[in-house]
């Protein structure tokens, strides 16, 4: 018979980790999907008030409402 030598004990998680864990993935996806509807209202507002001024210039105030999807995107990779 072999020797293994002395046994240690590995090393546990607690238990409230997954826990944690799955309340992380949760905060990421609501906060920022939440943050990216607030955004994406406060631009809809702006372009509804320039198309009434200027009305050429509604497409150059389209870019925030996608970046503002974009950011609900980036929270979604960020939690998985």
């Amino acid at each position: 018979m072999v020797d293994q030598g002395p046994v240690m004990e590995v090393a546990q998680c607690p238990s409230y980790a997954a826990a944690l864990g799955y309340t992380g993935v949760a905060a990421a996806v609501c906060l920022s999907n939440w943050g990216s509807a607030i955004g994406t209202w406060k631009a809809g507002i702006s372009i509804v008030h320039t198309g009434i001024r200027h009305p050429s210039s509604v497409m150059k105030n389209v870019i925030p409402i996608v970046m503002a999807g974009v950011i609900g995107i980036y929270g979604l990779i960020v939690a998985v």
